[in-house]
């Protein structure tokens, strides 16, 4: 069973934390970059949304899977973002044939303006 590079519909941006150390050693402020300048083919699947409650506020976990052509240098850690998203990257699985890899992700913070 092949692949079938029309369903990757969506386009992200793959980010990894960047800012190193000052001359002094100091830590730099914590920022990112993209991983490639365009944006990446991809399909985003929302497979799930969990209320739960902690320190008597009601939180909501949001977790997507989205599959992208294989490419290496991709790890957990790294953030996506997609319509206005951040999803943190939690793991990265391969699919079933080497065309393609799934990315675990939780929903970090939504929409911005």
């Amino acid at each position: 069973m092949s692949f079938d590079p029309g369903t990757l519909k969506d386009r992200i941006h793959i980010q990894r934390k960047t800012g190193g150390k000052d001359g002094w050693r100091t830590p730099g402020q914590e920022a990112w970059e993209n991983i490639t300048p365009a944006r990446i083919a991809a399909d985003v699947k929302h497979l799930s949304g969990l209320g739960a409650i902690k320190a008597d506020a009601e939180v909501s976990i949001v977790r997507v899977s989205i599959r992208i052509r294989r490419r290496a240098g991709i790890d957990a850690g790294m953030r996506v973002l997609f319509a206005s998203q951040i999803y943190a990257l939690k793991a990265v699985l391969p699919g079933p044939t080497r065309e393609y890899i799934d990315l675990v992700c939780e929903l970090v913070k939504g929409p911005t303006q």
